[in-house]
């Protein structure tokens, strides 16, 4: 999401109280400043610090399979980001600059970023041109794949595209997951009722694949990611994180909810390598990535299925459970469908003008 979009998200948001009849101030639910020590995960402390002036809007993340202590990162959107990835090591600094090329490829809105395998069983990388500053404008949105170099050094390398659509509509959508069990990708949408959506089990690179919703995801969510072994999942939001079973697949039961340390648009959020810890950053620049420790330790992924192995399938239900909502958001009280038709619509109006 863009600078401005996210202001039209603020403006929107502000104008809640007047919708819904300018409650009074005394009944208004604070957020708590989810930065206080004590409202933390124990053990949470800055991981390092982005510090290289070209990464000034750090929307995804993603740690890297081949190479140990090293985060694969973007930019978010706009004229000035080409669309290039990069490699940074846990001190923050920058090893390797890699621009993908390709039929389709181009830095619309790239929101996420996400390990998986390609078609021969190798890791790759999957950049996920998913974000719609239109909500449900665009008609298509687009995940690249390209293989994850071997070597970290500045380059240029062919990408896959992947052509998407929305069985449900369009959708804006900040959250990309790939399971590392079966290589299954999912989308998370940025919605008040936001949603996870499940791709077809083989992807198509020629045509349009469809995006079939399969569970809830909480309220505005911006990232999400797989733990090494897909025992579990994670999707963040501006002001927390909620973990899922991912046992018996996705959607999954929630587990726990954490509080994240407060950012200027946190949007990115990855495992560690050895799934001990939460990795999570923010756009602007010289941003900061924290570790957010585990209580209870992810197993690191045992060595990937051969290729064509009998893949799993997620459950393609529509069955609509009440969305988790994420630790320190405001609870929405809209006093029935027509205000919340009411605010909604508003909102969306607010995010497409201006």
């Amino acid at each position: 999401m863009t600078r401005s979009a996210a202001a039209r998200w603020v403006a929107a948001l502000a104008l809640l109280p007047a919708v819904l009849g300018a409650a009074p101030a005394q009944n208004a639910t604070p957020e708590p400043d989810p930065s206080a020590a004590e409202s933390l995960p124990p053990g949470t402390e800055r991981a390092f610090t982005i510090t290289d002036p070209r990464i000034a809007e750090s929307s995804g993340l993603a740690a890297s399979v081949r190479h140990e202590n090293v985060y694969w990162t973007h930019n978010d959107s706009g004229p000035q980001y080409g669309p290039d990835i990069y490699a940074v090591n846990d001190q923050g600094e920058t090893l390797a600059t890699v621009r993908l090329v390709g039929e389709g490829v181009e830095a619309r809105d790239w929101e996420a970023i996400a390990l998986g395998t390609d078609d021969s069983g190798e890791p790759a990388l999957y950049v996920a041109d998913i974000g719609d500053n239109f909500q449900g404008g665009w008609p298509s949105v687009r995940v690249y794949r390209l293989p994850e170099p071997a070597e970290l050094v500045d380059q240029t390398i062919q990408a896959t595209t992947f052509t998407f659509g929305y069985a449900d509509g369009g959708r804006d959508a900040e959250g990309i997951l790939v399971d590392p069990r079966d290589n299954r990708l999912y989308v998370v949408s940025k919605e008040i009722g936001g949603s996870v959506y499940a791709a077809p089990e083989q992807l198509d690179a020629t045509g349009t694949n469809t995006l079939t919703r399969v569970g809830p995801a909480p309220l505005f969510a911006t990232d999400a990611a797989f733990s090494p072994d897909g025992s579990q999942y994670a999707i963040r939001t501006y002001w927390g994180a909620v973990l899922y079973d991912a046992s018996d697949g996705v959607p999954g039961p929630s587990t726990d909810r954490i509080q994240l340390p407060t950012s200027d648009q946190g949007e990115s959020l990855t495992y560690t390598r050895d799934g001990t810890a939460l990795l999570v950053g923010t756009e602007g620049e010289q941003s900061p990535v924290w570790r957010i420790p585990l209580a209870e330790p992810v197993e690191p992924a045992e060595p990937t299925a051969e290729p064509g192995a009998e893949q799993s399938s997620a459950p393609e239900s529509d069955t609509r459970d009440e969305p988790a909502q994420p630790v320190g958001a405001g609870v929405f009280i809209l006093g029935g469908a027509v205000l919340a038709a009411i605010v909604i619509a508003g909102i969306v109006w607010l995010a497409r003008t201006g």
